[in-house]
């Protein structure tokens, strides 16, 4: 999926464009929003993003609960949905899995676990 869009969901604009810079020169298409809410409005207007990067603690609405709008919207049932955070809370992990989201990314993040991460759920 050469060109995939991926949305990154973050606060930090610095965080932002570290994962841009990574994803952008392994040929992915980023798209960028500055929190949940931002980041569902992205989603419900991209029907072509391939997966979603996002953080947990944002203000408006936070990363789970973009998780849950999104599997509860029922729109994007089977968008892959990857936390990238420094959060490491078991219960969050455990929460936002049942939720759906399909991974946990510790930041600091490595580039190349976050492009392999990216390329297992997107199939690229």
């Amino acid at each position: 999926m050469a060109g995939a869009r991926i949305l990154v969901v973050d606060d930090s604009s610095s965080v932002r464009q570290q994962v841009a810079h990574v994803l952008g020169g392994a040929g992915f298409t980023v798209v960028e929003a500055q929190d949940g809410a931002d980041g569902l409005d992205q989603i419900r207007r991209n029907a072509d993003l391939a997966a979603v990067l996002c953080d947990v603690n944002m203000p408006r609405m936070n990363g789970i609960e973009l998780v849950e709008m999104v599997r509860a919207d029922g729109g994007r049932p089977s968008l892959p949905i990857l936390m990238l955070t420094t959060e490491s809370q078991p219960g969050l992990i455990q929460r936002a899995k049942q939720l759906g989201a399909k991974g946990w990314i510790i930041k600091p993040f490595k580039p190349e676990l976050l492009l392999a991460a990216i390329r297992k759920v997107t199939g690229a």
